[in-house]
């Protein structure tokens, strides 16, 4: 697996790899089990922290598919909105650096 620029300026702390896969990934719904393998963490530190981040209203249950609990990122929360731009900025400016360097 790739590290997003995110990642590596941040570390790829649990939250840090989950926040990463959600932003990523923002036009799709998963489940808890499918976030915890395609963000590459534990599904029972997922477990840890996922009161957190749906109180927090980070994360919102969108749908049911069978026994199966589907999540996205809150894109509503002005905090989830504000941390996207932020994300896909130090992303923006990171690559503008790197090209700047190679001239």
């Amino acid at each position: 697996m790739e590290k997003t620029i995110f990642l590596e300026v941040f570390g790829e702390s649990p939250v840090n790899r989950i926040l990463d896969f959600l932003i990523v990934n923002e036009e799709f719904d998963y489940s808890m089990s499918d976030i915890a393998k395609l963000s590459g963490i534990g599904y029972s530190t997922l477990k840890l922290m996922w009161n957190k981040l749906e109180k927090n209203r980070i994360v919102r249950q969108t749908r049911i598919v069978g026994k199966a609990k589907m999540y996205k990122l809150d894109l509503e929360n002005p905090l989830v909105k504000d941390f996207k731009k932020f994300y896909w900025s130090i992303t923006t400016k990171t690559i503008e650096e790197r090209e700047l360097l190679k001239h």
